[in-house]
């Protein structure tokens, strides 16, 4: 029987991802409709925590963009980015795993890829080579950002033994290595340009020669542009502060764990960044003059709205299928986890393929890591795991760059999965949790 609920699983996952936009979010119902009412299986709980961080996080980023703190950093990236154009496969992945680092989102990035493909071209550096490990470091980017809702979903999923600065203090030393690393092997990827033939078939076209030369020229800036952004850091900074003191928190009696208050009586990390992000969406727009009207539509505004469902309807799902199979699934990878505990990243990996979530999958799958008694230091080391999304080319930061890339050098191959981020993504990612066992024997 779990076999074919876990195909009926699968099946939902592959249309919905075919589908996109909210089509994982809508199979996800589907599936779950039918594991409730044919399989009486009994309903998990919904991801609520999670759904209320993506809302909070990416309506905060959607006013910033709205005040032009988007447009202001971008410009800041651009100049780094150009000022070492030579660097570009360095300095483009180190940009945009900054970006979502500060962000708490992959999204964050769209405005910079084409700066990216950009420079690149002048420069007669093959645009795939800094764009594909670009991508991959803006996913490495969200285990490693303080106000993700992957990593708010890793903390409240732990009963209180992996705090904040656990994260932060193994994570980010661990992405960046595992981002060096897919520098590593991007550095030289495939043909230069000038050697290309088919970028120099291209060039042939005197239109497609004059449109590479060209730079866009940017609009002035929002009054409130450099405002909003120092509000947005403030906020951030905040919630660090936060999580690396709680005692700075308010206390409660103990009592029933809810969604803000765990049962210890001490609010939980997602609540705060709920709380501290809303509140400087709210300073950005009294204070930089921004209309509500913007915000809700500003393109991060609909991409989080777009995320939100999908992660309703098919971790709702997910979860449901662990619940009812809790028991099968533990007996089946108990004594290979607790004998090898790294083996438990190569879970976390296969499933984000197909869930297209860091967070989904951490709120999926971790409580799994957990019941299996692995440490949780662990747990923390093989978090980079859960960036598995590029494998199949269809998230939105893949396309995106594929698009962006004029000379057609980022690519999906004739096979799916042969494409230009396969090869950066599993290296970055495999580092990244080695580097992260490192990092947790010493940090721990």
């Amino acid at each position: 029987m779990i076999w074919i609920q876990f195909a009926i699983m699968l099946a939902a996952i592959l249309v919905g991802a075919r589908m996109k936009g909210i089509g994982l979010g809508v199979m996800g119902m589907v599936a779950l409709v039918i594991f409730i009412f044919f399989f009486r299986m009994r309903p998990a709980e919904p991801p609520i925590d999670v759904m209320l961080i993506i809302l909070a996080v990416v309506s905060t980023a959607a006013a910033l963009q709205a005040a032009g703190g988007m447009d202001y950093l971008v410009r800041l990236a651009e100049k780094i980015l150009r000022s070492k154009p030579s660097l570009i496969v360095l300095l483009g992945p180190f940009v945009t795993y900054i970006f979502t680092l500060f962000a708490g989102t992959a999204h964050i990035t769209y405005s910079l890829l084409p700066i990216i493909e950009e420079v690149s071209v002048q420069k007669r550096i093959r645009p795939e080579r800094a764009l594909s490990i670009s991508v991959i470091a803006a996913h490495l980017g969200i285990t490693a950002s303080p106000i993700s809702a992957a990593t708010a979903a890793m903390i409240s999923l732990s009963a209180g033994k992996i705090d904040l600065l656990h994260i932060l203090k193994i994570c980010i030393p661990a992405t960046i290595i595992g981002i060096l690393a897919g520098v590593a092997v991007c550095w030289k990827k495939g043909k230069d340009l000038e050697k290309d033939p088919a970028f120099l078939e291209l060039m042939k076209d005197p239109e497609f020669a004059k449109e590479l030369e060209v730079t866009k020229e940017y609009k002035p800036l929002l009054p409130g542009a450099k405002l909003s952004v120092l509000i947005f850091g403030l906020a951030v900074l905040l919630i660090v502060l936060v999580g690396a003191f709680p005692g700075l928190l308010p206390s409660f009696e103990p009592g029933n764990a809810g969604l803000t208050v765990d049962a210890k009586g001490h609010i939980k990390m997602a609540a705060v960044i709920e709380l501290v992000m809303l509140a400087a969406a709210a300073g950005i727009m009294i204070f930089c003059k921004t209309s509500a009207a913007s915000v809700a539509k500003a393109s991060l505004f609909t991409a989080g709205g777009q995320a939100v469902i999908s992660i309703f309807g098919v971790v709702w799902m997910s979860a449901t299928f662990m619940l009812a199979n809790d028991q099968a699934i533990e007996l089946a990878l108990g004594d290979m986890v607790r004998a090898a505990p790294w083996t438990f990243s190569i879970a976390l990996f296969v499933l984000s393929m197909l869930l297209f979530s860091q967070a989904a999958t951490t709120k999926a799958l971790m409580p799994l890591g957990v019941a299996l008694g692995i440490p949780p230091a662990y747990l923390v080391a093989m978090f980079p795991a859960v960036n598995g999304d590029f494998v199949l080319p269809g998230y939105p930061t893949l396309l995106t760059a594929i698009n962006f890339d004029r000379t057609g050098s980022t690519h999906i191959g004739k096979y799916l999965i042969n494409h230009s981020f396969m090869i950066p993504g599993l290296v970055a990612v495999a580092v990244s949790v080695m580097a992260g066992f490192f990092f947790a024997g010493i940090f721990w």
